[in-house]
């Protein structure tokens, strides 16, 4: 008789993160063309703001509640639910889009059904978005100290392989049919409830579990302002949300910006983002610990802020192929997606790091679960202010105002740094 091992928990985790980023970001590089048959093109920036703002700040709401019901209940039953709520989350999104791509038979109701759904199940998916900060706590659960930071670049490695498989299979799937890639998004999800379910072992002991906290103590703003107040992990943690803040409202008006200013079609963008998965891959799945050593997590989070920064100045400056002034579009593009995958492949798992470890032993699950709704916070109002900013102001004017914010954000978390130590 063949015995069967379980796999290691790291490697669970991993796949449990593949998975989700594989089903996150195999409808990504479509949305433009998902919300366009239901909102004018000069309200398409605002709305996909407010799509992507409306998923984190579900997210910032429900996220501290499940970190600290994973450090009651444990790590499993947690993310087996968010899973499921995943998977009827980008269902709902699923048929609202749906009823946009049937908008010349179904008139009115395509328009007044088709974006409260697809809102709806934004909104869901976010709710149970708890997946990361629970997978996050597995990981401290099983990793010591010294090597979180390579441990947290695992994080990274599964967003990269899964932003390398998903946007090209959702741009190639989109030529067969536009709604193609939710239903593989879908089945994605089914499967990662049965990997989680088949595979991952529970990591916290009933003995290291806590007593769940009164409802005021749930309050997600009242988590992020007790991390933020927290003298060891205070600033970095501000500097955290605020860097997230600036990346993700950035990544968000990205599509519409490259869809509307530089008529880049689903396929282009699929093929950008695959590009974006393997630098990523590369950087955290192989570079990070060696990086990590040789530089030490203070001077790559610096490094990182860096190259996103360079990053943004590309973009802003990038001109349609026919418009002979300032850098062309493909190679500027595709040269600022390098830089950008770089910097957010060192800077995220050493900020993480830095602040894992000036963290209580006990309270991992709760002080990451906060790290992530801050993280919700920042990403849920970078989005709409960058689509105010694309559709009032100018399509380029995100970026230059990302540039200023992240000289900012260098400023307070290289403040952070010399004032607080690790516990």
């Amino acid at each position: 008789m063949v015995s069967w091992k379980r796999p290691s928990t790291l490697l669970c985790v991993f796949l449990t993160l593949l998975y989700d980023r594989v089903g996150e970001s195999v409808v990504f590089p479509l949305l433009t063309f998902l919300v366009a048959p239901l909102v004018s093109v000069n309200q398409l920036g605002l709305v996909i703001g407010l799509l992507g703002g409306s998923y984190t700040m579900a997210q910032f709401l429900a996220t501290p509640v499940i970190g600290s019901l994973s450090d009651h209940f444990g790590r499993r039953p947690v993310l087996l639910v968010c899973i499921a709520g995943s998977a009827v989350g980008v269902g709902l999104f699923g048929v609202g889009a749906g009823l946009g791509g049937t908008s010349s038979g179904w008139g009115w109701l395509a328009v007044a059904g088709g974006l409260p759904l697809m809102f709806t199940g934004r909104i869901l998916d976010g709710a149970t978005g708890g997946t990361a900060a629970t997978a996050q706590a597995v990981i401290a659960d099983t990793t010591p100290p010294e090597r979180r930071a390579r441990a947290f670049g695992l994080i990274g490695l599964a967003f990269g392989l899964g932003f390398i498989i998903g946007p090209g299979l959702g741009g190639w799937l989109a030529e067969v049919h536009l709604q193609l890639p939710i239903a593989v998004a879908v089945a994605v999800a089914l499967i990662n409830f049965l990997v989680t379910f088949l595979l991952l072992p529970e990591t916290l002991p009933p003995t290291a579990r806590q007593p769940l906290p009164s409802p005021a103590q749930l309050n997600p703003f009242r988590q992020v302002l007790q991390l933020l107040q927290d003298p060891g992990v205070g600033g970095l943690s501000l500097g955290f949300g605020l860097f997230f803040l600036v990346f993700n409202g950035f990544t968000t008006i990205l599509v519409p910006f490259l869809s509307l200013v530089l008529a880049w079609q689903a396929v282009d963008v699929g093929k950008l983002f695959v590009l974006v998965g393997v630098v990523a891959a590369l950087v955290q799945g192989v570079l990070i610990g060696p990086l990590s050593r040789w530089l030490g997590e203070q001077r790559l989070t610096m490094l990182g802020i860096g190259l996103v920064l360079a990053g943004y100045l590309l973009v802003g400056f990038a001109q349609p192929e026919a418009d002979a002034q300032g850098p062309m579009a493909q190679p500027a593009i595709y040269s600022a997606a390098v830089l950008l995958a770089m910097g957010i492949g060192v800077t995220a798992p050493s900020l993480r790091a830095m602040i894992s470890r000036r963290l209580d032993a006990g309270s991992q699950g709760r002080g990451l679960g906060s790290l992530q709704a801050l993280q919700s916070l920042g990403t849920s109002i970078g989005p709409p202010v960058a689509g105010v900013l694309f559709t009032s102001l100018a399509p380029r004017s995100p970026f230059w105002v990302a540039i200023v914010a992240l000289v900012i954000v260098a400023a307070l978390t290289s403040g952070a740094l010399q004032r607080q130590r690790p516990r």
